[in-house]
C-alpha cells in the first residue's frame, strides 16, 4: 500500500480496471486485521474482547477504533493495544498508531442525517474520514453537545466527565501527593486567578492522571465556570471536521471562550496544521488568563513528535510526574475498592493478608488492581466460598503471569546507546560515517528492531530519515557480529536488560 498526498489509501485497480474506493480498501484491511487477530489469539479471546471492536476511520496515519463500553476500551488498551497495532501495521504500513474510543461517548451510535433523509445505519467508515476530511455530518456530530452521564450537560461539545472520578474518590500516597495538591490548587482557584499555567501531569498507564483531570473538571464546573475536556484524538477530529465544514473559526472561538481547557493524552496530537492550531489555542488561552491542564505519558521534552514551540509552552508551566504506585498505596486502593463493593455485596470479605498479597503481586497500575478485585468478587459470589490466599493466587494468576514488559521507545534506545559509547544522540542521527559513530548507530537500529514493534521504514525515519534498507543492513550486520564476538554479545544483552528494567 502507498499513501498519497491527500492521505487516502489506495489499492491497485481490480481486474475490470476499476480502482476500489478508500472506504472499500479500509474496510478490507480491517477485515483482514480481524481475521489475523482471530487466528493468533483464538476464538474465545477474540469473541470476548474483539468481537465488538469496529473501525471508525483512518485519519493522518491513525486508525480510530471504537467499542461499546469503557471497560472494553480500558482492557484492550492495557493488554492488547500493541498486538492490534502490530497486526494492523503488517496489513497497512501507513497506519502508525491506533486510538480506541467508546462509541456512545464519541456520539457515533446513530448517524447524523439531514432533514428529510430516511433513517440509515451508520457506516463503519467513510471515504471522507479516511482522506482526513470528515463529512459535514461528522462535524455537526462533534459540535453538538455530547450527553453527560446522569444528565449533566457537557460544555461546548467536549468529552463527558466520568462522575466517579472526583477528588473524593482519589487515593493519595507518596507517589501522587504532589500531583494531587497541584490539581486541587488549580481546581480551587477563585476570582479568575490562574496559577501553574499550564498544569502538565505525566505518568504511565493506569497511575491516575486521567482521574485527576476529571476531578479538576468536576470541581471547576461545580463553581459555575465553563469547562471543556478533550482527548487528543477528539481535538484532532474536531479541528479537521471544522475545516471540512468551513466552521474552523467557530471551533477556535468555542475553545478560546472557556475558563478551563483540559487535554488528555497530548502525546497523540499529530499533523503540522493541527499542532499549529493547538499551539495557537494554548497561547490565546494563557494570554487571556484562562487555565489549561494537560496530561501525557511523558514529560514535554520527550514529546519529540510535537512542535518545539508547543513543547516549550507546555514546559513553561508546572510539570508534575505521577509516580508508580508503591505497595502501601496499592493496598489502600484495594481496601477502598473492596469496601465500596461491600455496600452492594455485604458478604464480600477479603482479609488483610489477601490484600497484602495482591498489593505485592500486582505492581503495574491501578487498572490491574481493579481487575484483581473484580476477579475476587466473581470468585466469592459465584462459588460462595471464602477468599483465601490460595483462591486469590488462582484468581489473579493471569494478571501476574501476563504482566506486559516495559514498553521500550526508540528515543530511549538512542539515548542509552549514545551514553554507553560516548557519542551524542545527534551523532547517531547524523550522516557521520566514522567507526566511532557507525557501530553505535547500527547497535541502536538493531535494538530498535528487536525491542519495539516499529517497522523498518519507521525505524529509518527515526534515525535521521534513513531508508529501510539501511536499517536492514545494520540489523543483519549486528546479528552476524553477535555470533562471532562474545564481548559484543554480552554488551548488547546488558543494554537490553537496562532498557527493559
Amino acid at each position: 500500500m502507498q499513501r498519497s498526498e491527500d492521505h487516502r489509501t489506495f489499492s491497485a485497480p481490480d481486474e475490470r480496471g476499476v480502482e476500489p474506493s478508500a472506504e472499500q480498501t479500509a474496510s478490507d484491511v480491517w477485515a483482514r486485521v480481524k481475521r489475523r487477530l482471530r487466528a493468533e489469539l483464538g476464538e474465545d479471546i477474540f469473541a470476548s474482547w474483539f468481537g465488538r471492536l469496529e473501525l471508525d476511520a483512518v485519519v493522518e496515519g491513525c486508525a480510530y477504533l471504537t467499542v461499546p463500553t469503557r471497560f472494553l476500551k480500558s482492557w484492550i488498551e492495557s493488554h492488547y493495544s500493541d498486538r492490534v497495532l502490530a497486526v494492523y501495521r503488517s496489513e497497512a504500513s501507513d497506519v502508525e498508531r491506533i486510538a480506541i474510543g467508546v462509541r456512545n461517548t464519541l456520539g457515533r451510535d446513530a448517524p447524523v442525517r439531514r432533514a428529510g433523509e430516511p433513517a440509515r445505519p451508520a457506516p463503519a467508515t467513510s471515504a471522507a474520514t479516511i482522506a482526513g476530511t470528515p463529512s459535514e455530518a461528522d462535524a455537526k456530530a462533534f459540535a453538538a453537545p455530547a450527553p453527560e452521564p446522569r444528565g449533566e450537560a457537557s460544555d461546548l461539545g467536549g468529552a463527558p466527565l466520568d462522575p466517579r472520578l472526583t477528588f473524593d474518590s482519589f487515593i493519595i500516597g507518596r507517589s501522587n501527593a504532589l500531583a494531587h495538591a497541584a490539581a486541587d490548587r488549580v481546581a480551587q482557584s477563585q476570582n479568575g486567578q490562574v496559577i501553574y499555567n499550564p498544569l502538565y501531569l505525566h505518568a504511565g498507564v493506569g497511575l491516575g492522571k486521567t482521574h485527576l483531570l476529571h476531578a479538576i473538571g468536576h470541581a471547576v464546573r461545580s463553581q459555575g465556570r465553563r469547562v471543556i475536556y478533550l482527548t487528543a484524538d477528539r481535538f484532532m477530529y474536531g479541528f479537521v471536521a471544522s475545516l471540512k465544514a468551513q466552521t474552523s473559526l467557530a471551533f477556535k472561538e468555542r475553545l478560546r471562550g472557556i475558563d478551563l481547557l483540559i487535554i488528555d493524552d497530548v502525546q497523540f496530537i499529530q499533523g503540522k496544521q493541527i499542532q499549529q492550531e493547538f499551539g495557537h489555542t494554548l497561547n490565546s488561552l494563557i494570554d487571556a488568563g484562562r487555565q489549561i491542564v494537560v496530561a501525557a505519558d511523558r514529560p514535554p521534552a520527550d514529546l519529540e513528535s510535537l512542535d518545539e514551540r508547543v513543547r516549550s509552552r507546555l514546559a513553561g508551566g508546572l510539570v508534575v510526574e505521577v509516580g508508580s504506585l508503591d505497595e502501601a498505596l496499592r493496598a489502600s486502593i484495594l481496601t477502598t475498592r473492596i469496601e465500596s463493593l461491600k455496600t452492594v455485596h455485604p458478604t464480600f470479605e477479603v482479609g488483610p493478608s489477601v490484600i497484602q498479597y495482591v498489593a505485592r503481586s500486582i505492581t503495574a497500575n491501578g487498572r490491574d488492581l481493579e481487575g484483581a478485585v473484580n476477579r475476587l468478587l466473581a470468585h466469592a459470589t459465584l462459588t460462595g466460598s471464602a477468599i483465601t490466599l490460595e483462591t486469590a493466587e488462582a484468581a489473579i494468576r493471569d494478571l501476574v503471569r501476563n504482566r506486559e514488559p516495559k514498553r521500550v521507545k526508540i528515543e530511549d534506545i538512542q539515548k542509552l546507546v549514545a551514553s554507553r559509547y560516548n557519542v551524542s544522540r545527534s551523532d547517531i542521527l547524523s550522516e557521520r560515517r566514522t567507526a566511532a559513530v557507525v557501530r553505535p548507530r547500527q547497535i541502536a537500529m538493531y535494538l530498535s528492531k528487536v525491542l519495539t514493534l516499529r517497522s523498518l521504514p519507521e525505524i529509518g525515519r527515526r534515525f535521521g530519515g534513513r531508508d529501510h534498507t539501511t536499517v536492514l543492513h545494520a540489523v543483519r550486520k549486528i546479528e552476524k557480529a553477535l555470533g562471532e564476538d562474545h564481548a559484543l554479545s554480552d554488551e548488547v544483552e546488558l543494554l537490553k536488560r537496562m532498557l527493559q528494567e
